[in-house]
Order: C-alpha cells, then sequence, then structure tokens
C-alpha cells in the first residue's frame, strides 16, 4: 500500500475563542469545500467548542481531532489529540508533558513573537536543553497570521538546528482564512477510509511533514475568501430560518395551550355556575 498525503490545518480560532467568531460548522464546511483532510479548533484556554467539531468532523468527511491553545507560564502552546484543557499558567515543559501524558501532541506555535504570547527563543532553548532535545513534538515554523516573514524563518531555523519537526497552521480567527496555511503529512499503509486522528497524531511527532501555504496564489486566496463569506452568508441565514421557524412553532403550541386553558376554564366555570344554580333551585323547592 504506498503512502497517504493528508491535509491537516492544526491551528484554528472558532467562537469559543474571545477573539473570534465563527461557529464550528462552518468552519469544517470551509475546511472540507478548499480540500483539508483534518482542521484543529484550537481555541484560548477552552477546549468545549473543538470536542463538538472532533464529533462532528466526519459528518464534513473530516478525521476529528481536538485541541487547544492553553496559556503557559512562558507563552502559548498548542495541545492536539486531548480532551481536556491542560492547567493554565504552568511552565512550558511541564504543560507538554502533560499533554504527552495523555497521547497529545505538543506543539510550539508562532515562537519569539511577543506580542502574541509567542515563547521567547532563549526560553525555548533552555527547556530544549533540559530536555536533552526532547521537550515538545513540534514547533510551528509557518503561521500564516504573521504579516513578515522574519518569526518564520527564526521558528524554521531554530527547529532544523534541533531536529524539530515543522508545522504550519493558518492561525485563522476568521473562516476564510482556515487553510491559508497548513501541514503535509505523508503517512505510510493507510488509507483514507482507515485514516484515524492517532495516525495524524504519530505521523507529526515522527516528522513525516511539509509545511505549506507560503506559495497560495493570490487568485486562489481570494475565491477560497469568497467562497467563505457566500458560506456565512447562507449559514446565517439558515440558522434564521430555523430560529423563525421554532418561534413560529413556539408561538402556535402557546397559541393552543392557552385556547385549550381557556376551553377548560370556561367549561370548569359553566359547570360551577350550573351546580351553583341547581343548588339554589333546591333551596327554593325545600321551603
Amino acid at each position: 500500500m504506498s503512502s497517504l498525503t493528508v491535509r491537516i490545518d492544526p491551528h484554528v480560532h472558532s467562537e469559543g475563542s474571545y477573539d473570534a467568531e465563527d461557529p464550528v460548522e462552518l468552519i469544517l464546511e470551509q475546511a472540507a469545500e478548499i480540500g483539508l483532510d483534518a482542521v484543529v479548533i484550537t481555541d484560548h484556554d477552552v477546549i468545549h467548542e473543538s470536542i463538538r467539531a472532533a464529533q462532528l468532523a466526519p459528518m464534513y468527511g473530516l478525521v476529528g481531532i481536538p485541541g487547544v491553545e492553553v496559556s503557559t507560564a512562558d507563552g502559548h502552546l498548542l495541545a492536539l489529540g486531548v480532551e481536556e484543557l491542560p492547567p493554565r499558567r504552568q511552565p512550558l515543559d511541564e504543560t507538554a508533558q502533560w499533554i504527552r501524558d495523555r497521547g497529545g501532541v505538543a506543539i510550539v506555535p508562532h515562537p519569539f513573537q511577543r506580542s502574541r504570547h509567542g515563547v521567547r527563543r532563549k526560553r525555548l532553548a533552555r527547556y530544549d536543553e533540559n530536555a536533552d532535545g526532547d521537550a515538545f513534538d513540534a514547533i510551528e515554523t509557518y503561521n500564516s497570521w504573521l504579516f513578515t516573514g522574519y518569526k518564520n524563518r527564526r521558528g524554521r531555523r531554530f527547529a532544523h538546528e534541533r531536529n524539530y519537526p515543522g508545522v504550519a497552521g493558518s492561525d485563522a480567527h476568521k473562516v476564510g482564512y482556515v487553510g491559508r496555511a497548513y501541514t503535509e503529512i505523508e503517512i505510510p499503509d493507510v488509507s483514507r477510509a482507515s485514516l484515524t486522528a492517532d495516525h495524524i497524531l504519530d505521523a507529526i511527532r515522527n516528522g513525516s511533514t511539509a509545511v505549506q501555504g507560503r506559495r497560495t496564489p493570490i487568485p486562489t486566496s481570494t475565491k477560497h475568501y469568497v467562497g467563505a463569506a457566500g458560506r456565512k452568508s447562507a449559514y446565517y441565514a439558515k440558522q434564521g430560518a430555523l430560529v423563525s421557524a421554532i418561534l413560529a412553532k413556539k408561538g402556535a403550541f402557546k397559541s393552543g395551550y392557552y385556547a385549550k386553558i381557556g376551553a377548560l376554564k370556561s367549561g370548569y366555570l359553566a359547570k360551577r355556575g350550573a351546580l351553583a344554580g341547581v343548588q339554589l333551585l333546591s333551596r327554593f323547592s325545600s321551603r
């Protein structure tokens, strides 16, 4: 069996993050449309939407992988393949080990960019040296959210010098940017039908990765963005129609409910009136 090429965007934010707004359903739809095999929702310090996205992913033809971007004492860290939130504000190496102990993959995102809580180079080097070159599983060597390539180049050099796998992620905070950068993974002896999250996570650990995204043609990016805008409009139109239908159904139910209550009350009062009339007639008859 020949190797399988898998495309994954491991760094995307949904409305679960304080700085993003799009629902996971829309992100999954966009990922499937542009040909990704998996997308990991890595919201800031919350994991509920990512778990939901991983559960929904097969409905879109995608492999479901939960994850989170956790704030450590030294900067941000991506945790792929975990289903609970790692402890926050702990040392970077301890958090990475916590992730790995639970079968996850620990990836350092946008390294050295302090304005976005990237880990400083000196600290990253110190942790790497203390762990004898095995402090993390991979380093994000291309982040499409960066305005210049300088920090990406520094991250790439660091990963190369210290023999860490490099990954690419869009770091998308809007649906139109999903897949602007992605990681291409070669997985041997597996078919697309049998592909699982474990296959992908193992391949990242083993370094079977290639960074993609820098050469995306502008017309292609524009097409993806326009397509995403159309899907976004359609999604919210559908949601609006669904909410309207629910409210209409609730309104009809309430109308029927109150009509039934009114009829019951009317029958009850009529019965009481008739009973009172009989009692009054009985009194006069007995005199």
